[in-house]
This record gives C-alpha cells, sequence and structure tokens, in this order.
C-alpha cells in the first residue's frame, strides 16, 4: 500500500531543530517514507547533534549544522554544507522563532519605548531568517527539477494579533506574506509554500513558564476549545503532510494548528 506521506526522497532541512517543535518536526520527517534525510539546524550545535543522533537511532539519515538564520552568509554557508553531505535540500521548515538566538535586552519592553536595535530581535528571526533560508535553498530546489516543499511555522499573533507582542506578530505576519508570494513565484516549478499558525504550544519554554502554575495555565486554556496546550507532534504532524507528496496541490496557505484558539477565515 502506497503511503500518502511519502516524501518522494526528498532532504529535509529544518531550522531551529534542536528542541521543541523543531525537535519533532525534524523527527517526524527523518522518519517519514521514503525521507533523503533531514538537516537538524540549532544555533546551540549541542542540541542540534542529540537531536540528529535521535534520528539516526531511529534508522534515518541526519546532519546537524550550526548557523545563527538571521546571518545570511551563514546561512548560504549551511545550505552549501548540508547540500555536498546529503543532497540538495527538497523541503525546508522555517521553524527558528521567540525572540531569536541573541535576544536583546529590551525586547520584551513596550515597542514605543525601544527602537530597532530591540526590534532587531523578533525580525532578525521570524522575517529575514525566513527569507534568507528560503533564498538559499530555492535555486537547488528549481535545479533539482522535482517537486519541492517550503513551510514556514508562524503564529496567531501573527494572523490575530497579540497584547504587548507587536513586533514579533509584525515578523510572523510578514513572513506568512512573503510565503504567500513565494508560493506564487515557485508554482511553475512544483514547489509549494505554505505557513503553519500555532498557538500556546508546550516547548520548553512554555513548560518553564506555566510549571507549578495551574491557575495561570487555566487562564490560558480558557480561550481554547480544546482545553490543552498543543503539543509538538501535533504540529509536526501538518509539517509532514505539507511536506508530502499528499499536499501537491496545496500552496499559499496558512493553516492553524491551534486547539480552536481562533478560527482560519
Amino acid at each position: 500500500m502506497t503511503d500518502i506521506l511519502d516524501l518522494g526522497g526528498r532532504v529535509a532541512l529544518v531550522t531551529g531543530a534542536g528542541q521543541g517543535v523543531g525537535r519533532q518536526i525534524a523527527l517526524h520527517l527523518g522518519g517519514a517514507a521514503n525521507s533523503g534525510g533531514v538537516v537538524v539546524n540549532d544555533f546551540v550545535l549541542e542540541r542540534a547533534e542529540a537531536v540528529a543522533e535521535e534520528v539516526r537511532a531511529a534508522g534515518g539519515r541526519a546532519l546537524a549544522l550550526q548557523c545563527d538564520v538571521s546571518n545570511q552568509a551563514a546561512v548560504k554557508e549551511m545550505v552549501a554544507k548540508a547540500s555536498s553531505d546529503l543532497g540538495a535540500i527538497g523541503v525546508l521548515v522555517n521553524n527558528a522563532g521567540n525572540a531569536g538566538a541573541t535576544p536583546s535586552a529590551d525586547a520584551r519592553l513596550p515597542f514605543w519605548e525601544t527602537g530597532p536595535e530591540a526590534w532587531q530581535t523578533f525580525l532578525g528571526v521570524n522575517l529575514y531568517g525566513v527569507i534568507n533560508c528560503t533564498g538559499a535553498v530555492i535555486p537547488g530546489m528549481i535545479q533539482r527539477q522535482a517537486p519541492g516543499r517550503i513551510v514556514t511555522i508562524i503564529s496567531d499573533a501573527g494572523r490575530w494579533g497579540d497584547a504587548n507582542m507587536e513586533i514579533y506578530a509584525a515578523g510572523k505576519a510578514g513572513a506568512a506574506g512573503f510565503m504567500r508570494s513565494v508560493a506564487r513565484t515557485l508554482g511553475r516549478y512544483g514547489i509549494t509554500a505554505n505557513s503553519v499558525a500555532i498557538a500556546l504550544t508546550a516547548t520548553p519554554a512554555v513548560e518553564r513558564t506555566l510549571n507549578g502554575d495551574p491557575e495561570r495555565l487555566k487562564r490560558q486554556m480558557e480561550k481554547y476549545i480544546i482545553r490543552r496546550p498543543g503539543r509538538p507532534d501535533d504540529v509536526a504532524n501538518m509539517v509532514l503532510f505539507l511536506s508530502s507528496d499528499a499536499s501537491s496541490w496545496i500552496t499559499g496557505q496558512v493553516y492553524p494548528v491551534n486547539g480552536g484558539f481562533t478560527f482560519a477565515l
């Protein structure tokens, strides 16, 4: 029986894959049917290597590479190394996000009390990181002359808005708009581009924040139809679908994976 989630031999690059959602996406893609292997990127090499070893232990091919995705030159070097070692990238998952690898101490202050240096904390990884990585893999995807997949993890902050998260929301909304235009440009090559919008998900950072505060978690969950935080595998399941042959006629879309926090319009 044919597995509809077959990756068609594509090599996947997952950014920010050393923990949380990115780790689970790398495990999903590395273990998928007909996977060509997975490049595990993280700003902290030790985290990337640990996840790559998990993929290998499960029988997949994996390569761990350190890179700050907000640095275009470093991204190009990473993609060149990945392509040389595993093959041309056929799936890109832009997962790196939050406040980036080296957040500004002022990043959480009201944006009107700060300026571009603090804003860059969010824009560098959530917008320019997506642009850098997408731009770096496109030539190889086109040259492969085979279907390619680009998936960007955004946030409901970028779809719906979140108080006190204006610059983060701007970066995520910008990434979604960028992906829609990429989809229009690359469709002729059989390359799809979609976004996955997530809400409160049980990543290590979220668990540290909510650990030992059940009342705070209860207040958070009152906004959700499915009253539990998201799990990394909830997101990874959608990413696997959008990376597979099953999604070949889907592009330019934003898919909320959010427990009903907001609805798609």
